[in-house]
């Protein structure tokens, strides 16, 4: 088991009080929010029963029965305790706070919303309610006193003031610098509690090399969609084996399958973060990737105990760790070039070509009809699959700017939560748009929706927080992207993939410019079938998809990464 500071010694203590008195309500209390820190909400779902059955309907510990359902993926039993807490304590930040998680999750987006908002007023000198707020508002499309609550929560981050998620920061203009001040301010907090694992001996210098990936994504999920063919590719990889670590369970879905023909598969879900750890030590992982980042249903707590000698952020967080724990960050020269290193905690370690994989064995299938998927039956397309938090308003206003040039085309938007859809439309009807050119198309299975790109005639691409997995889908499946490179990996990633395609003039330096194309290439047929020829050719001959290719240069990356551990050395910029 893993050796861990003041927390782990405050939750043996809290057994012990509990084992002593058993009718103390507190700290029944105190348990269940230890054992939930730690991960393990089984434990921390008996000490909320245990509570409960000394006070009845106590908010307290019906905040932490709800917290204890939402960790073990009830999220409907956790919205229910949560909203009965609330009911008892209304003017309890916190609970508020927790109900707007478990109503986010449960689907419950509009009355998230209020959730999150009534946290923040009744704190609203605190930035991580602000940031909530202001990332459920993006989320929503509701972009009422945006620029207030960004300035905000900004401003907290450059202050040191507040702990702000790291992932929904990376959706603000914020500098790269900002960026790694609000990763290492998150790591910084889960670094003074966490104590690592013992060293481990370090392995012969001939050994197998064995590398770790830790993900709640493998399976029919961004992460699982890019890397399955990856992963294939790699397991014909001399002295070479992938483990995977699943956090999630399951989800008996063909991705998940391949990915388990293709690796070693761990399933870790709903372990503790001790027995996580201890689990990837137990396989004398050499390399560790971490596969998510401070994205949501990660686990930087395993990480932070460090279960293997060398470990890497890559490609599911776009952007620094600030983590002491992550010794590398995986990346290529164009989605973090040389100006970008200062801001970056981790050493970096280049791949020779683009640091995003992706699933070649992806057939396009024929979709439905236009007016099937309610386009109309003429008129040029265009499309914007992104989440709807990356739908901000500069970003809406280029695509609205498109609109309006561009007679009888029309933009088709993935469907958000709540009234998100709504918002959008009347933002378009406030520009003197017919709201009815804004399409909404609702979340399909991955090949159902990678097969309406056949009816997409250009990409539009958001900023700062560009499109990643979506993108690569639409260039796989021959629609062009449109994109304005930014100054932090995630304003970066599209360009990357146009890039390495050589595609490099769909990358532009400004907005005027990424309207004057859309507009260029919307009015002139001609030029499109142009594109979508050169596209086609580049799918087939630049780099980008060739998996194979893609694996051996990762697998050499890797063995660098290891031999310079094995020897006693520390790390080092890998070219």
């Amino acid at each position: 088991m893993s050796r861990v500071g003041p927390a782990v010694s405050e939750r043996d203590r809290l057994r012990q009080a509990v084992s002593a008195q058993p009718q103390d309500f507190i700290a029944w209390v105190m348990l269940a929010d230890a054992e939930l820190d730690h991960g393990d909400a089984e434990a921390g779902l008996r000490a909320a029963q245990r509570a409960l059955n000394l006070r009845p309907r106590h908010p307290e510990a019906l905040a932490r029965l709800g917290r204890s359902h939402w960790l073990s993926g009830q999220h409907v039993q956790a919205a229910q305790a949560l909203s009965e807490a609330a009911a008892q304590a209304p003017q309890h930040p916190g609970i508020a706070l927790w109900l707007g998680h478990a109503l986010e999750d449960a689907g419950e987006a509009e009355a998230a919303a209020q959730a999150y908002e009534h946290a923040y007023r009744l704190m609203p000198g605190e930035p991580m309610f602000a940031a909530h707020l202001l990332n459920w508002r993006r989320k929503l499309c509701d972009w009422r006193d945006l620029d207030t609550l960004s300035a905000q929560v900004r401003r907290a981050v450059r202050e040191g003031h507040g702990v702000v998620e790291p992932f929904a920061f990376l959706s603000e203009d914020a500098s790269a610098n900002e960026q790694l001040a609000c990763a290492r301010q998150r790591a910084q907090a889960i670094a003074a509690v966490i104590r690592p694992l013992p060293l481990a001996p370090r392995a012969a210098e001939d050994a197998p090399l064995r590398l770790g990936f830790l993900s709640n994504g493998f399976g029919a999920h961004p992460t699982g969609l890019l890397t399955v063919a990856f992963f294939e590719a790699v397991q014909v990889q001399e002295a070479v084996s992938a483990h995977l670590f699943a956090l999630t369970p399951d989800d008996g879905g063909p991705i998940r399958q391949r990915l388990t023909a293709a690796t070693q598969l761990h399933d870790v879900a709903g372990q503790s973060h001790a027995r996580i750890a201890q689990a990837i030590r137990d396989q004398r992982i050499d390399v560790l990737y971490d596969l998510r980042g401070w994205g949501g249903g990660g686990t930087p707590e395993v990480l932070a105990m460090r279960p293997a000698p060398v470990q890497v952020n890559w490609l599911a967080y776009p952007g620094t760790s600030g983590a002491p724990w992550i010794d590398y960050v995986l990346a290529d020269r164009f989605a973090l070039p040389d100006t970008l290193v200062p801001s970056y905690s981790e050493t970096v370690a280049y791949l020779p070509g683009a640091f995003q994989p992706s699933d070649t064995r992806r057939s396009i299938d024929t979709p439905p009809s236009r007016e099937a998927c309610g386009l109309p039956a003429t008129g040029v397309v265009f499309a914007c699959f992104n989440n709807s938090y990356k739908l901000n308003p500069r970003s809406v206003s280029r695509m609205l700017d498109v609109l309006a040039n561009v007679d009888g085309s029309v933009l088709w938007l993935l469907s958000g939560p709540g009234r998100a859809d709504e918002r959008l439309r009347a933002a378009a009807q406030a520009r003197g748009i017919d709201p009815a050119r804004l399409v909404f198309m609702r979340k399909l299975p991955h090949a159902e929706y990678v097969a309406r790109y056949r009816h997409v005639d250009l990409f539009l691409d958001t900023h700062p927080y560009n499109a990643h997995t979506t993108a690569s889908d639409a260039l796989w499946a021959g629609c062009a992207v449109l994109t304005c490179p930014g100054m932090t990996f995630a304003a970066r990633v599209a360009g990357s993939l146009n890039h390495h395609l050589g595609l490099g003039d769909m990358n532009v330096p400004d907005d005027a410019t990424f309207v004057a194309t859309a507009i260029r290439l919307g009015r002139d047929a001609d030029a499109r079938a142009a594109l979508r020829t050169r596209l086609q050719t580049a799918i087939t001959h630049a780099p980008l998809f060739d998996m194979p290719r893609f694996a051996e240069g990762f697998a050499g990356i890797a063995r660098r990464m290891a031999d310079r551990h094995r020897k006693g050395l520390p790390p080092a910029p890998l070219d």
